[in-house]
């Protein structure tokens, strides 16, 4: 066994980090599994993908639900990551004191971050309970559907989802809101 641990920094004290200062403001930073993750510069391919997931899960949104943008989920202790996009139970006001602790759907827009996305994130968001997620993947031009978080021991966390499906443009899949909308791969990519 190594003599070295690596110290986990939790939510709050990551928090405390941004409000003293050390973690600038305009820094492209977010907290997975009590480590501070820098992500990369945002690209526009990458900056439209989640402008047009944005647009595209708002028009079919429901009653009792939002989306959130680039913002914060609060995912145990030690993970605060801020994913693309999340729909989200509630208003935005009920969220004015602490960020949401789970998401009916999670998605995150990947170019440069693909390997990322699919095995941290993918494991995180099942660990976390995430129903769904998404991946709208810019490499290949196509929409990763993740559904059924479930144990899985050879995943990064400890968790990962039972079904993967690819939906390819000309496709059209439905949401995971209560009424099922439908979003077109094709109104995802940019």
């Amino acid at each position: 066994m190594s003599a070295v641990q690596l110290r986990r920094w939790t939510r709050q004290e990551y928090e405390h980090l941004g409000e003293i200062g050390v973690l600038g403001p305009d820094e492209r930073v977010e907290l997975i599994e009590g480590e501070i993750v820098e992500k990369p510069p945002q690209l526009s391919r990458h900056a439209t993908g989640v402008r047009l997931a944005e647009d595209s899960l708002r028009a079919g949104i429901e009653a009792g639900f939002h989306i959130r943008t680039q913002l914060p989920l609060a995912l145990g202790e030690y993970s605060e990551p801020e994913p693309d996009v999340a729909v989200v139970a509630g208003g935005p006001r009920d969220y004015a004191e602490a960020h949401p602790t789970s998401a009916l759907l999670v998605v995150e827009v990947s170019e440069t971050t693909l390997g990322f996305d699919r095995d941290t994130k993918g494991s995180l968001y099942a660990a976390a309970g995430i129903p769904e997620y998404w991946i709208v993947d810019l490499v290949h031009r196509q929409l990763e559907i993740y559904r059924d978080p479930c144990p899985g021991p050879e995943a990064r966390y400890g968790f990962g989802y039972r079904t993967r499906t690819v939906a390819l443009p000309g496709e059209v899949v439905a949401t995971p809101t209560p009424s099922g909308s439908h979003v077109a791969v094709d109104d995802l990519l940019p």
